[in-house]
């Protein structure tokens, strides 16, 4: 079959997955739409590289600096417009943000650093997109329904992403690639596979949710042609972990669906505690595990070798060509001045690799923003897993695919860049942090702490109560203050 037919038959199937799965039972605002193209645009290509018109505003350290003015009028545009939905909606902007103040004090902080960054100007362009990860987050969270928009965001994004990088895979050149090292790879929409293994996972895990909850509603409005359109979908994000190969997206989606699953049993939702502990096993034990004793056990299961494919060196040579260690080069600032420092220290790693980043979330953090931005993402992961513990007292399935993405994020950072601005990993924690805050404030959930009727049963036919009300008083926004 040829690329042309494939792309009609395959725009058909698009189609038909937003007919299956269409609701009319919920209306969520067109603003939804925003937040939407943002995520198709980071979970696939700049859009100047699918109009071939230059340089995209992401790869090398030269298209990083220089940017595409292409890219900067769409973010750009997207980012005005999301401010103003939030200010049309400003109370509950200002509500929700009010439950937020970890994240807050973040992006201020980064803000702040851009004045003793070396290139101070780019520094500054690249913080007022990072902004526009904070504003989506809030598009969709301040939405009437906001977690049917949480539902709808997955569906939307993943209806055209994971289609579109199979057709691409199968029929065209624009979806394989080659690693620096010379070995083949299938990069989907993406530009590598890392990148499409990120996407993929992040956007299943809301997919196994949307999924889950469509299988415990026996009166779900539509339920039947729904369950076909996210079973298919979710059917598309398992063949695409496969296809990409990359080892750390699928250990991340398997961990988070353990945890989403295993925290939704009644022994365990009905026991905040126990999920915390559950949580805390996983990822100490993972990230000891990787990074001490059973670090080459790990790393050789996850495909990267003893030494987990050059990182632990990368690691050494970039916090010795570190800056100031309290407060950082500066925001979104160290590879674009230090990069050859570090390269000297890697003993011809540079010659066939071309080095951005220092492949951990947690590293690159100290780089650009030293100690201090490391505190405070810890203080925003701990925060993230405080709230998501104390939401399962309140709304027991959004919490679990909330504590799955702090978890499975957490992981992720370990070996990979998952902190950065305008990253699918870093949306979607923004996404974990800030919705548990509001269920745990009281801004948007249904019935009463530990009510049974919000409890799954064990066994035998569940009772249809709404997980969460998605419908939030713009009385309570007005007045609820922390």
């Amino acid at each position: 079959m040829g690329a042309p037919l494939a792309l009609l038959i395959f725009s058909a199937g698009i189609a038909g997955l937003f007919f299956l799965n269409r609701d009319n039972s919920v209306r969520t605002s067109k603003a939804l739409w925003l937040p939407v193209v943002w995520l198709w645009i980071l979970g696939s290509r700049p859009v100047s590289a699918w109009l071939g018109i230059g340089g995209g505003s992401r790869g090398s350290l030269a298209s990083t600096l220089d940017g595409s003015p292409a890219d900067a009028a769409v973010f750009g545009l997207l980012v005005l417009a999301g401010i103003g939905v939030l200010l049309s909606r400003k109370n509950k902007t200002s509500t929700v943000l009010a439950v937020s103040a970890p994240i807050v004090i973040y992006f201020l902080y980064c803000l702040i650093s851009v004045t003793w960054s070396p290139i101070p100007g780019p520094a500054f362009k690249r913080w007022t997109k990072a902004i526009g990860d904070l504003v989506m987050v809030l598009v969709v969270l301040t939405d009437g329904q906001p977690i049917a928009a949480l539902r709808r965001l997955y569906s939307r994004v993943g209806f055209i992403l994971f289609p579109l990088s199979i057709l691409l895979i199968r029929y065209t050149d624009l979806g394989r690639g080659f690693t620096p090292d010379g070995a083949p790879e299938n990069t989907g929409v993406t530009t590598n596979k890392n990148s499409l293994g990120l996407i993929v996972f992040i956007i299943s895990l809301g997919v196994l949710w949307n999924l889950r909850a469509l299988l415990a509603d026996k009166e779900a409005s539509h339920r039947t042609r729904r369950l076909l359109a996210q079973g298919t979908l979710l059917t598309f994000g398992v063949v695409l972990l496969q296809m990409s190969h990359s080892a750390t997206a699928g250990v991340c989606f398997a961990l988070g669906a353990g945890l989403m699953l295993t925290t939704s049993l009644p022994s365990i939702r009905r026991r905040p505690g126990r999920v915390g502990a559950l949580c805390l096993v996983v990822v100490l034990s993972g990230g000891l595990g990787l990074l001490f004793g059973g670090g080459s056990v790990l790393s050789q299961s996850l495909g990267r070798g003893e030494g987990l494919s050059g990182r632990k060196e990368i690691w050494a040579a970039s916090i010795a060509a570190a800056g100031n260690p309290i407060i950082g080069t500066g925001f979104e600032s160290f590879w674009n001045t230090n990069v050859e420092k570090v390269a000297r220290g890697l003993q011809g790693y540079w010659e066939v690799h071309n080095l951005v980043s220092a492949h951990n979330g947690y590293i690159e953090v100290y780089l650009d923003l030293g100690w201090i931005g490391v505190c405070l993402i810890v203080l925003i992961l701990f925060s993230g897993y405080r709230r998501t513990i104390k939401a399962f007292q309140y709304d027991p399935d959004l919490a679990s695919l909330m504590v799955a993405y702090v978890a499975t994020v957490t992981f992720y950072c370990m070996t990979e860049v998952g902190f950065r601005m305008m990253t699918p990993s870093w949306i979607f924690l923004l996404f974990a942090v800030v919705s548990a805050g509001g269920v745990a404030s009281g801004l948007f959930r249904g019935g009463a702490p530990n009510n049974p009727k919000n409890l799954a049963s064990r066994g035998g036919t569940a009772t249809r109560t709404p997980v969460v009300d998605d419908r939030i008083s713009e009385t309570v926004y007005a007045s609820r203050r922390l």
